[in-house]
């Protein structure tokens, strides 16, 4: 692996060169925001059993359980706040370098950093919404009521059962968001991956996508991926850090 300045050299040639970046994110991003990785030791889901879609739309055990490490959740993404990283995403798209930004995070930090074109695969903890008639809520509306000790909020015109807008497990992911993931890796010229382990799929296969359409790959990840041998440059370093470095090198 290259040490981090011939890293920082070879990556900024290549954004550079590039006419059509694709970024994918995913929780490695937003741990230097204080969120921390879901699946890290301490973590929510080690302390909290995994509810899965269909045990939600089943069981009101289930549903308590879920809403119970919502209510924890919750605070902490509404306070986390873009760091670097996000940042310099934002700056390469509104260089109109970077096309899109591919996340499996659901915090929202990338539209707060000021990205424009992105994709939630996994949806956004943003706002909830009733599984029967479709009414939203600001997640902040619902996070009054668990707060208030209502952990199975129902809907105020139907009484269908609300959940966050993001994806459970066994829930399908959204078609549209995830076909136009694949047309873009399909499409780009280099993927700069930052923060994913690349072993949720279908998202992890996103760089392979890119990569046999000709793509080059950046990884910027703390730990190793099953994909970093396609990689041109690979980077342990802090993603807030390097971005801001990389961005500098670019217009030096």
């Amino acid at each position: 692996m290259q040490q981090t300045a011939s890293a920082l050299t070879r990556a900024a040639r290549l954004v550079r060169q590039a006419k059509r970046i694709l970024a994918l994110t995913g929780a490695g991003i937003s741990t230097e925001s204080g969120l921390a990785d879901f699946r890290s030791p301490g973590g929510l889901w080690e302390r909290f059993r995994i509810v899965t879609y269909p045990e939600f739309l089943e069981s009101h055990e289930a549903r308590v359980e879920y809403w119970s490490m919502r209510r924890e959740l919750i605070p902490d993404l509404l306070a986390a706040r873009p760091n670097p990283a996000h940042l310099g995403l934002a700056e390469l798209e509104a260089s109109g370098k970077l096309t899109a930004v591919v996340t499996q995070n659901i915090d929202g930090l990338h539209q707060d950093a000021g990205s424009r074109n992105v994709i939630e695969l996994h949806g956004s903890n943003r706002t909830a919404a009733c599984l029967s008639c479709g009414k939203q809520w600001l997640i902040e509306e619902i996070q009054l009521q668990l707060e208030g000790g209502d952990l199975n909020p129902q809907c105020d015109v139907c009484a269908g059962l609300i959940k966050p807008e993001t994806v459970s497990f066994g829930q399908n992911l959204p078609a549209e968001a995830l076909n136009a993931a694949f047309e873009l890796a399909e499409q780009c010229d280099l993927v700069l991956m930052i923060g994913s382990s690349l072993e949720v799929q279908p998202a992890a296969t996103l760089p392979l996508t890119a990569y046999q359409a000709g793509a080059k790959l950046i990884f910027i990840n703390r730990t190793e991926t099953a994909y970093d041998e396609l990689a041109e440059v690979l980077v342990r370093d802090s993603a807030g850090e390097f971005m801001q470095r990389l961005l500098e090198a670019c217009q030096s």
